[in-house]
């Protein structure tokens, strides 16, 4: 897994899971078993413009011809899987579902556009596969997923868990002359979306009928069952680091079985969570001196001013204020360490 965006495996992602296993399955069939049927999958804007086949703006976007883009889309979707448990499958399909019809559009649009305004005639063929929607992903991505640091390289330079997932999509991005007609039309489509412009996410949505089709018919085939435990590996190149980073895991799983067991104490009491009492701040943590016989108890010091801006943000990603207050002043206005707590809860 390349970043720490929620646990590994594809279970509550039946919609992720399905377009992981069903383009990729057939865009290796088509190109090791059957590659002369790859001319019906092949994205043809030309003749979708002048002889009207329509059906070429779905074969054309579903299916990938080009195997390297298969597996870098593969591995986007793999990593954005935490949307569809964030928002649920029928939003994140929806998300889906508009981000695509979108960027049909946007192509048309951007290849016009390019013709009238340079005089460059694009090519007849654009990358074909489901390509714009994943591109599309990389908005809530950006805007939602928070930013944690993982290691310094270079002084100012440095590692967050979300690096790699940008050098990933900077490699699909560079795959071929033309793509970035679709990646363009894709990011256009997905900040459409994901700001709620012109309403769009209330035409172009998942209807509630076929979620409920689709629960009942494909959701058994492609649903996973919750991982037990898990192992993460640190991404520390030496032994000291990831010394270092198994200590902070195993103290993160610590303060998470005590949130959940106080959790379902104040659920039953019907109160809100007393965060400061469950998690005292990050800072009094590492001060901490282990080899001492007892600790100290130090006196409740008065609520801490929490930023509005980094409220609004966990509000933004569905959390109510109340949880997002007392997350942030128990975890010192650390926003990453208080998205952590909500996310995995």
């Amino acid at each position: 897994m390349f970043t720490s965006t929620g646990s590994s495996g594809l279970y509550k992602a039946p919609v992720s899971k399905s377009l992981l296993l069903v383009p990729s399955t057939l865009s290796l069939l088509l190109a090791l078993v059957l590659p002369h049927c790859q001319r019906f999958f092949v994205y043809d804007l030309q003749a979708v413009k002048d002889d009207f086949q329509i059906w070429r703006l779905i074969s054309g976007r579903i299916i990938c011809l080009d195997l390297k883009d298969t597996f870098c889309s593969s591995l986007l979707i793999y990593n954005f899987r935490i949307f569809e448990r964030r928002y649920g499958s029928r939003k994140f399909a929806s998300f889906l579902l508009g981000s695509w019809v979108l960027s049909a559009l946007g192509d048309f649009i951007l290849v016009e556009a390019v013709r009238h305004s340079f005089g460059v005639t694009m090519a007849r063929n654009l990358p074909s596969g489901f390509l714009a929607p994943v591109f599309a992903l990389f908005v809530p991505f950006y805007c939602s997923i928070p930013r944690v640091q993982v290691a310094h390289i270079l002084g100012p330079l440095s590692i967050t868990n979300k690096t790699l997932i940008y050098i990933l999509g900077l490699q699909l991005f560079t795959s071929g002359s033309y793509i970035w007609i679709v990646a363009i039309s894709g990011l256009v489509s997905g900040i459409c979306y994901n700001s709620r412009m012109l309403q769009v996410h209330e035409v172009l949505c998942v209807p509630s009928w076929m979620a409920k089709f689709c629960a009942w018919t494909l959701e058994p085939l492609f649903s996973s069952s919750e991982p037990t435990s898990e192992a993460r590996i640190g991404m520390g190149a030496t032994v000291d680091i990831q010394r270092q980073q198994r200590v902070e895991l195993l103290d993160r799983q610590l303060m998470l079985s005590q949130f959940a067991q106080v959790r379902r104490q104040r659920q039953q009491q019907g109160g809100m969570i007393n965060w400061n009492r469950l998690f005292p701040p990050l800072r009094q943590r590492r001060n901490v001196n282990y080899q001492d016989g007892q600790r100290a108890e130090q006196p409740a010091s008065p609520p801490l001013e929490v930023s509005e801006e980094q409220v609004a943000r966990l509000m933004e990603m569905g959390f109510s204020r109340g949880d997002a207050l007392e997350a942030l002043r128990a975890s010192n206005n650390d926003l990453n360490v208080a998205t952590h707590f909500l996310l995995q809860h």
